[in-house]
C-alpha cells in the first residue's frame, strides 16, 4: 500500500510520554513511539511533531490552583520543551536526524521557529519538533498543531490519543457508546465533542486540513493512519457513526 500523505503534523500529549507514570516521562514509551516514527521517516513521510506537557505541568491547572494564567500558561510551554527535546534525543538515537524548533528563543537547546527554515528541514528529511506552543499564553497546543500544520502546508494531522477515535458519548461511562468513522468540523463544534479545541477546529476547517484520531498505545498505528487505512475518526469528511 502506498503512501497516502506525504507532509504530516503529528499532536502528541505530554501525557503519551507518560506510559502507566502518574507524572514525568517514561524512556521506555518515548523510544517505542520514536521507533513507529521513524518507520514513517523511512517511507518518505515529511514529519512535523507538536507536543504537549501535561505529563509535566498544564498551564489551566495552575491557572485554577490561583497562578496568573499567562504565567501558567509560559511554564506550561516551557514543559513542552522538555518533552520536545526527550522526543528529539530518542529519534537521534534511533538514527533519525531532528531538529526542535521553539516559539520562545532558547537558543543554547534549540533553534528559534522559522517557517521558511521548518519547511526546510522537512524537505531535507528531518522530523521537526515544534516546542513552547505557539508562544502565547491562552492558547493550547492543540491551536500550535492546527496553525503549524496550516503554516508548513501539512496535508493532515493525526492526533494520536489513549483513545481509538471520537465517541457520541463517554465510552467509559456508556457502554452502548458509538464511534464515528468520520465527522465534519460543522458537528464537531456544534455537538461540542471536543476532539481538540474550538479554535484549532475552526483553523483546520478554514484551511481543508483533515484532523485524524487514533489510539497511539497500538503498535503500528501511525503507519497505518499514514497509509490510508481506516482507523479511529476522520474530522472533514461527511458525519457517519459506527
Amino acid at each position: 500500500m502506498g503512501l497516502t500523505y506525504q507532509r504530516i503534523l503529528l499532536k502528541l500529549s505530554g501525557e503519551a510520554l507518560m506510559g502507566n507514570l502518574s507524572y514525568g516521562i517514561d524512556p521506555a514509551v518515548v523510544q517505542s513511539i520514536a521507533q513507529e516514527i521513524k518507520d514513517i521517516v523511512a517511507e518518505g513521510v515529511e514529519t512535523a511533531i507538536v507536543v504537549g506537557g501535561g505529563n509535566i505541568f498544564r498551564g489551566v491547572k495552575g491557572a485554577a490552583a490561583g497562578m496568573d494564567r499567562a504565567t501558567a500558561d509560559y511554564i506550561g510551554m516551557i514543559a513542552t520543551v522538555m518533552n520536545a527535546m526527550t522526543l528529539q534525543d530518542a529519534l537521534e538515537q534511533c538514527g533519525v536526524p531532528t531538529r526542535v524548533l521553539t516559539a520562545i528563543e532558547m537558543q543554547e537547546v534549540a533553534e528559534p521557529y522559522i517557517r521558511r527554515r521548518a519547511i526546510r528541514h522537512l524537505e531535507k528529511g528531518r522530523v521537526v519538533i515544534f516546542g513552547a506552543g505557539s508562544g502565547n499564553p491562552f492558547f493550547t497546543t492543540d491551536t500550535t498543531a492546527a496553525l503549524r500544520a496550516a503554516e508548513i502546508n501539512a496535508e493532515v494531522v493525526f492526533k494520536a490519543t489513549k483513545v481509538d477515535g471520537v465517541y457520541d458519548s463517554d465510552p467509559h461511562q456508556n457502554p452502548s457508546a458509538r464511534r464515528y468513522q468520520s465527522l465534519t468540523y460543522g458537528h464537531v463544534l456544534t455537538q461540542d465533542l471536543r476532539v481538540m479545541d474550538t479554535t484549532a477546529i475552526a483553523l483546520c476547517k478554514d484551511n481543508n486540513i483533515p484532523i485524524i484520531v487514533f489510539d497511539l498505545s497500538v503498535p503500528g498505528n501511525i503507519r497505518r493512519a499514514v497509509m490510508g487505512e481506516s482507523i479511529g475518526t476522520i474530522v472533514g469528511g461527511s458525519c457517519e457513526i459506527s
